[in-house]
């Protein structure tokens, strides 16, 4: 059965070792001792969850890792010990087994000098019969750009059963590129201070991520499962390279290797041997299945690149239809790759054989058809430097002939949409796709020219800028109308908030909600609204 927690034991547990979570950045990045970055748990089962600390001594040190029923640790304590490992950045990772399904949790993790971590709150996923279950979706949370006050709405947010983070848990660049110097907020400082390239820097990164106190309550007070997108790499990344990663940077394989070894250590995920299989699968009773893909550096072809197949040419519109035709449509570019393919379709089979009611496919980008309306030559201020207006301009004649606008989202692999969409359709899935990236809110019906096969509910960012903040000549309402009006599949769309969004699941239907945070230049926790979407099961379609 499901555990009340009521207000005495959430009081106890959120002011239990809050020490670490009150530590500036800069104690905790050089020096400090101990438990550095607080506590965290992720990838639930219905009998199992994985339990995370970092804890800085001489060398290897054994902990002691405790879970129990009660923030007390009274009764019935599941222990056992785990080592932090010095060459692993300090890091503890254990997995729990022998636990009870659909039951809330307390763990924390004992030093042998006595000292404590932070005590935090898990659970384990339902077994049979579940009538209600609710996922908190997070991403794409640039530190120097704001206070991560989605993370702190969400921490106090006690409907959510579940965190999904969609990648973006971080960026790569140094101190004054993305944010600029100008728009960075004072005091969100990174470390190191240039782009992160080696292990020493992306484990510093981390570091400073880490020492945040909003994202470390929602790990404390949370279990999240949890797949990276490019930026815990280099920007739009993909198999054999990137846009923001060059020979001067070293071998791009290497920095692959080193990338997801960092992510491994510093993220509530499994450790595996480079290259294996990344993707995995939650089952939520008989409610949901959710299928966790990985679409970056596993099998996604290089993005197309519209800019220089045009360059050079005089006859635009006779470009703009090659690529469209030779380039863009391309059958044999990847966005997963055939072998997770394969398994995403016998997953999803497997899953409405079995009488689960929702298929819901977490992923990283948007996968929803989105061109740009012809009005958005008009969108940019009349002081935009002639290049921001070339390439409105450019896109404007590029959606005219089926186009899209980005192409490093699912719209640049048209035909590897088509084949995993097609995969959802064979299975006759109830299917709920959940995205990221765009750092814009999303609701899209999707379909394959055989019709309708799911929906996809697209979360907006924590804190990085989205498309409004380069259509700076257009009113938010104006461009959300349009881009609705001119994109079929899109159904409602927000372009001018950060926050976070809850997916609430029954066996009758999925309620999407945005959470719109007021702020993100102060600490603040207040909404200035919020937005919902709902799907009705069977229907594969959004309702009104």
């Amino acid at each position: 059965m499901t555990m009340n927690i009521d207000r005495r034991q959430l009081m106890a547990m959120g002011t239990f070792g809050l020490g670490a979570l009150g530590m500036p950045a800069s104690a905790a990045l050089i020096g400090a001792k101990g438990f550095t970055h607080g506590i965290a748990s992720g990838e639930p089962s219905q009998q199992s969850v994985l339990l995370w600390t970092r804890y800085v001594g001489s060398g290897n040190v054994k902990l002691t890792a405790e879970i129990s029923g009660n923030p007390e640790f009274a009764g019935t304590v599941i222990a056992g010990e785990v080592e932090a490992l010095a060459d692993r950045d300090h890091i503890a990772k254990i997995t729990v087994q022998g636990l009870d399904p659909n039951h809330w949790y307390f763990y924390r993790f004992i030093a042998p000098d006595g000292s404590k971590s932070a005590i935090g709150r898990t659970r384990t996923l339902p077994e049979g019969p579940t009538r209600k279950f609710t996922v908190g979706v997070v991403g794409c949370s640039n530190l120097p750009f704001g206070y991560f006050n989605a993370y702190a709405h969400a921490a106090q947010n006690r409907e959510l059963d579940l965190m999904v983070h969609t990648g973006d848990y971080l960026y790569e660049y140094p101190v004054g590129t993305y944010p600029s110097k100008e728009q960075m907020l004072a005091g969100r400082m990174i470390q190191p201070s240039h782009e992160m390239v080696q292990l020493a820097d992306y484990r510093l990164r981390y570091a400073a991520y880490r020492s945040d106190p909003d994202l470390q309550r929602i790990h404390q007070v949370l279990p999240m499962i949890a797949m990276w997108d490019d930026h815990e790499f280099a920007n739009d990344a993909y198999i054999d390279g990137a846009e923001n990663h060059d020979s001067s940077e070293g071998d791009w394989e290497t920095r692959k290797r080193v990338a997801e070894r960092v992510y491994r250590e510093w993220m509530p995920v499994s450790d595996m041997e480079y290259g294996s299989p990344r993707w995995s699968e939650y089952q939520i009773g008989d409610l949901a299945t959710i299928f966790m893909t990985e679409s970056r550096i596993g099998a996604r072809n290089e993005p197309v690149d519209l800019a220089a197949a045009l360059k050079g040419q005089q006859d635009i519109q006779k470009a703009l239809e090659t690529f469209r035709d030779d380039v863009w449509q391309d059958s044999a570019r990847e966005m997963i790759g055939s072998e997770q393919q394969s398994w995403l379709a016998s997953a999803m089979q497997e899953s409405k054989a079995s009488g689960t009611k929702w298929q819901v496919w977490s992923q990283q980008c948007v996968m929803g058809e989105l061109k740009l309306p012809q009005e958005a030559i008009n969108w940019v201020a009349g002081d935009a430097p002639a290049f921001a207006k070339q390439r409105l301009a450019v896109g404007a004649m590029a959606a005219r002939i089926g186009l899209p606008i980005n192409f490093d989202s699912w719209d640049g692999y048209p035909q590897a949409r088509e084949r995993a969409l097609s995969i959802a359709q064979q299975a006759d899935a109830d299917l709920i796709v959940l995205s990221g990236d765009s750092h814009n809110a999303w609701a899209f019906d999707l379909a394959t020219d055989d019709g309708a096969a799911g929906v996809e509910f697209g979360g907006h960012s924590v804190t990085s800028p989205g498309i409004e903040s380069y259509l700076t000549g257009a009113n938010p309402d104006v461009a959300a109308k349009a881009l609705t009006e001119t994109n079929s599949q899109l159904q409602w769309t927000d372009t001018a908030h950060r926050g976070y969004m809850t997916v609430t699941l029954t066996p009758e239907k999925a309620v999407s909600t945005w959470h719109f945070l007021d702020t993100i230049r102060t600490k603040s926790i207040a909404l200035t609204g919020s937005k919902s979407r709902t799907v009705l099961r069977g229907t594969n379609r959004i309702q009104g």
